[in-house]
């Protein structure tokens, strides 16, 4: 295996399906000039940016996308934070369902970069105290800490993958199960 370079079978063209990768070093990097430039262009409306998801990770297989939450302390600057993220080159989607079934009527605003192409990066706009916030941060600290926790995820993650063969509706949905499992064992 070498970091950066596409599981079996992922190697493929198509960006209609779920595509995993090994880990890549960089994915830091990465998500720490994200960081930078949200602090940045948001003007201290953004208190906070975390790297959550599987390439927060070191090690671990992934999407090769850098998924964050950027933190509002003020609900209301919530708006104005993702229209001033929106100007480094992302652009504002819709939220997959687990969002809503996780964060009720609370808003968050999703937006996705590029804003033409594959996706390489996401980031959710929160208010603090956001449960998509905690929830997020507390399963990323957990297989931070428990190396056996997050092979062991890896491993349901690539089962996941092969079984569904990259379908995107179907792999969000097995893995929103395989979270809010995992979830639940933390509480």
């Amino acid at each position: 295996m070498n970091p950066g370079q596409w599981l079996d079978g992922c190697d493929n063209d198509d960006p209609d399906r779920i595509r995993l990768m090994y880990h890549d070093p960089r994915w830091r990097q990465e998500f720490e000039q994200t960081r930078s430039s949200i602090l940045q262009s948001c003007d201290g409306r953004v208190v906070a940016v975390e790297h959550i998801g599987s390439t927060a990770i070191s090690g671990l297989i992934a999407r090769p996308i850098i998924d964050a939450v950027a933190v509002v302390a003020d609900p209301v600057d919530l708006s104005d934070a993702a229209m001033l993220i929106e100007g480094l080159n992302f652009r504002e989607t819709d939220q997959p369902d687990w969002v809503g079934e996780l964060c009720g009527t609370v808003p968050v605003r999703l937006l996705e970069k590029p804003r033409h192409g594959e996706t390489t990066h996401r980031v959710y706009v929160v208010s603090q105290g956001s449960r998509l916030l905690g929830q997020s941060v507390r399963l990323r600290e957990h297989f931070r800490s428990s190396p056996e926790a997050a092979i062991d995820f890896e491993s349901q993650k690539v089962e996941v993958w092969k079984r569904i063969i990259g379908e995107p509706a179907r792999y969000h949905a097995a893995m929103n199960e395989e979270f809010q499992r995992r979830l639940l064992r933390l509480e």
